[in-house]
């Protein structure tokens, strides 16, 4: 049986989020999770895991969630201008702005590099978080299987290609000891096959799950070349909605698929919900509204929180 990997985005987005997830962190119903490097709530959250960790059964990997869309800048206006907005930190690019930039020769190499310098200051805010973490659990003797770093992207942003070159030269030039880079490749044919589920799933994630499937090849070449694990991603077209019926209806075709094709499957959850007062510049309106405050976030908690690990299991077991 492939690994499968039961993962969490969004740890810091903001304080609540992270609560909602600390709970499941806590249960030990998550294998990993993605940390958000650049909102006024990390330094806050990050002491929320510290104060944790002892109490855990085991610390979950933890990944640099490189954020380009919301937030706040940590390299600053100043050095980044293209993807702040005008005499601010905030960051001012929506995804489909970034995509723009990967097509316009002439402001694509700016562009990297700018990209580049946020890249850096994300991954060494998270990086020197992460250690902490480590350093705490060890000497708490609780279990990390964590060995270098991660990387994913809030939207799935490093898999637009200038920022995914962005990302691949700033690993090389550090030298930053890279364990996981998020291969945003879910398998359309499972979804299709049990028909039953069609008008369950919101049109416009088929769309994102085609795109990004072009663009997967690359990560698949670079895992290969790198000598990194395969993976397949499950979140994305149930994104906003990842719920335990559903899941348990395709878990079976899905971890098969895995299987077949010797890759990790990784299950993607956003179970940590904002409320209301924590709305603020820097999340995006429309997402607040329509994604961060709302009760699907509650259903993915749920999902997390039930037996879906004790059932893998089980189903491992069994074959």
């Amino acid at each position: 049986m492939s690994r499968i990997d039961i993962h969490a985005d969004d740890y810091a987005l903001t304080v609540n989020t992270s609560k909602d997830m600390l709970e499941c962190m806590k249960a030990g119903k998550l294998n990993s999770i993605s940390i958000v490097p650049n909102t006024s709530s990390f330094e806050e959250c990050m002491g929320m895991i510290y104060e944790a960790i002892p109490t855990l059964s085991f610390l979950p990997a933890m990944s640099v969630h490189l954020d380009f869309v919301e937030g706040r800048s940590l390299a600053g206006h100043r050095e980044v201008p293209l993807l702040t907005r005008a005499d601010s930190d905030l960051m001012g690019l929506s995804w489909g702005g970034l995509f723009k930039l990967s097509y316009m020769p002439w402001k694509r190499r700016v562009a990297k590099a700018q990209l580049k310098k946020e890249i850096k200051a994300q991954i060494e805010r998270t990086q020197k978080a992460i250690e902490r973490c480590r350093k705490i659990a060890e000497s708490n003797g609780i279990p990390c299987a964590q060995k270098g770093l991660r990387i994913d992207s809030h939207q799935h942003a490093h898999m637009i290609p200038v920022v995914w070159e962005a990302v691949t030269e700033v690993v090389e030039e550090e030298g930053y000891p890279l364990e996981y880079i998020r291969n945003s490749k879910e398998v359309l044919g499972v979804f299709l096959a049990e028909t039953s589920l069609w008008k369950t799933y919101r049109p416009i994630n088929f769309v994102k799950n085609r795109l990004l499937a072009l663009y997967s090849y690359k990560v698949d070449r670079y895992d290969k070349t790198h000598h990194k694990e395969q993976m397949y991603l499950w979140g994305l077209i149930m994104s906003g909605h990842m719920d335990y019926k559903r899941i348990q209806k395709l878990y079976g075709a899905m971890t098969r698929k895995a299987e077949h094709d010797n890759r990790v499957l990784e299950i993607l959850f956003h179970p940590g919900k904002v409320i209301p007062d924590e709305v603020n510049p820097e999340l995006g309106d429309a997402a607040a509204e329509d994604f961060y405050l709302s009760s699907d976030r509650y259903v993915e908690k749920q999902a997390v929180m039930s037996d879906i690990i004790e059932w893998k299991q089980s189903l491992r077991e069994s074959k």
